[in-house]
């Protein structure tokens, strides 16, 4: 079983994945963490050194070696993992499933203000463009995550409510 997460900056992505892997008693895998690994760097160092299209191109071949393997996992993908490349399409040809984890850009904005310093995309976005900026590149990459097999709308709901929801996706 190979259950792969997608979704915006924040939206509960590793958050859930810990959970549900862990009712499902099955790995947890989260991508970017696979990818330093993969590459000997932090995913800041590889940003720094090698740049965006070395850390794309990498993030490509782990997924693809992550979801050919004979594992069973949740995985939690990089905001924009599904964005890039042939990325939805490998991922909805080779994982059981795939979830995007939907949330509002209120929701968004409240969960992303709170750790903003944390996240590299907006650190340096000041508070009143937030929500444009956010608004606009969620625009630009819901497309992708609506390529997923499920939708879970997140908003006011609990991590358990929302991996009982997926679990009744995965039957």
């Amino acid at each position: 079983m190979k259950v792969v997460l997608v979704g915006y900056m924040a939206s509960g992505k590793s958050t859930i994945g810990k959970e549900l892997a862990n009712t499902l008693r099955i790995d947890f895998v989260d991508l970017d963490k696979a990818i330093a690994e993969e590459a000997g760097l932090s995913i800041t160092e590889l940003f720094r050194t090698k740049g965006e299209l070395f850390f794309r191109k990498t993030e490509a071949l782990v997924l693809e070696k992550l979801l050919h393997s004979n594992k069973s996992f949740v995985l939690a993908t990089g905001g924009g993992t599904p964005c890039y490349g042939n990325n939805m399409k490998i991922i909805t040809e080779n994982a059981s499933t795939s979830v995007y984890l939907k949330l509002s850009i209120p929701s968004l904005l409240n969960r992303i203000s709170k750790e903003k310093e944390t996240r590299p995309l907006v650190a340096g976005i000041a508070n009143d463009d937030l929500p444009e900026f956010v608004g606009k590149h969620l625009f630009e990459r819901s497309m992708h995550y609506q390529k997923a097999d499920s939708i879970v709308t997140c908003d006011a709901k609990t991590v358990n409510e929302v991996v009982e929801e997926i679990k009744e996706v995965l039957g």
